[in-house]
């Protein structure tokens, strides 16, 4: 089922299926991707929209993320939305034609973890674009049904590759039990950072503070309704200082603090500000190792809770999307098309950093 598939001509339909094969650092070639047979339960589906991701960018960069390393050529990307064009023989809830967002990973469905419910934490996962398992830059793939979820008529297909960034956020928001009462402060005004922001305002967050070191990403998040914006500098020594200045702009008791980048700096500052039995949420993840005082934040019961991608956060996203509570549409500032010249500036905008939030290709 899903993500098989190898560099050979050739789908079933006549047309041949062509992917964004990643063949080495800063290295991406348009090649045939040849799809694995359609099994009872799946779908093949017309990508038409896909968003590129900070770990899409560590792998064409460094051919690694983490310890997941490309050791042979790869369709890579994950942030995808399209149309289904064929359906296995025992699917019944989706048809030709409808327009889907899928949510990229296949678990294992049988372990202790996938039986408890916590599938995202399944060892067995096999995800679109970490190696060694094909991506969805492509004409089409081939993905489980109940995988694909279909979009309302007012929510675009780029909203749709867009709920899998904002799939972090929410399930952040879940983790670490925002809502009505909870003031959240957030380090780093990337991409994951400001669909946080999103997340966290609509869960009900009353006050959101957002902390970074580029003032174009905190005049984005100000304009994506951050209360308060704090820029920091790089230097861990001035951190005390600075926490003086985030809990000053927040006014109030800090009850939940997203760390979305993963320095010792940031979540040193994020287990400082928060306040007495609040909590501090690991969202990004720079560093293998820190050095953090954790022992003051013990004894002051703040809590740390780490995420892994997400579960079970499609629906939900697609409500948000319908009813207007997020609107992601305003963090794609680029867009590119399926091209070799549109793959390699894609990648080298979003590598690029800059005025780049999300670069997405139209398919």
């Amino acid at each position: 089922m899903g993500h098989g598939g190898e560099v050979k001509a050739g789908g079933d339909d006549g047309e041949e299926n062509m992917a964004a094969w990643l063949l080495g650092i800063e290295t991406l070639k348009i090649q045939p991707y040849h799809l694995p047979p359609l099994g009872p339960h799946d779908v093949k589906v017309r990508i038409k929209a896909l968003g590129i991701c900070g770990s899409d960018v560590h792998h064409f960069k460094t051919m690694r993320c983490a310890n997941f390393i490309v050791k042979k050529p790869m369709v890579i990307g994950h942030e995808c939305a399209g149309i289904i064009e064929e359906v296995g023989s025992q699917v019944k809830s989706l048809a030709v034609g409808d327009r889907v967002a899928l949510e990229p990973g296949i678990s294992c469905q049988r372990c202790n973890l996938c039986r408890d419910g916590r599938y995202n934490l399944c060892p067995e996962m096999k995800f679109f674009g970490s190696p060694p398992t094909n991506g969805s830059l492509a004409n089409k793939v081939v993905h489980p049904a109940n995988l694909c979820f279909r979009l309302p008529d007012n929510v675009g297909l780029e909203e749709g590759a867009m709920c899998e960034p904002l799939s972090v956020g929410v399930h952040a928001c879940r983790r670490a039990e925002v809502g009505p009462e909870t003031n959240v402060l957030i380090i780093g005004a990337g991409p994951i950072g400001l669909v946080t922001l999103l997340a966290a305002r609509a869960f009900g967050a009353p006050r959101i503070v957002i902390v970074d070191v580029d003032d174009r990403r905190l005049s984005i998040a100000k304009n994506l309704g951050a209360d308060e914006i704090v820029q920091v500098s790089t230097n861990i020594q001035d951190a005390q200082e600075e926490v003086v200045k985030i809990q000053n702009a927040m006014a109030l008791r800090i009850d939940v603090s997203f760390d979305c980048v993963g320095f010792n700096k940031t979540m040193s500052t994020a287990l400082s500000a928060t306040g007495a039995g609040g909590k501090v949420c690991l969202i990004g993840l720079a560093q293998s190792e820190m050095t953090i005082p954790l022992t003051p934040a013990a004894a002051r019961e703040v809590d740390v809770i780490g995420i892994f991608r997400y579960r079970n956060t499609w629906p939900l996203c697609i409500e948000f999307l319908r009813t207007g509570k997020i609107d992601v549409k305003r963090l794609i500032t680029h867009r590119c098309g399926f091209s070799q010249k549109g793959i390699e500036d894609g990648f080298q905008t979003s590598a690029g950093g800059g005025s780049a939030i999300k670069v997405m290709f139209n398919l």
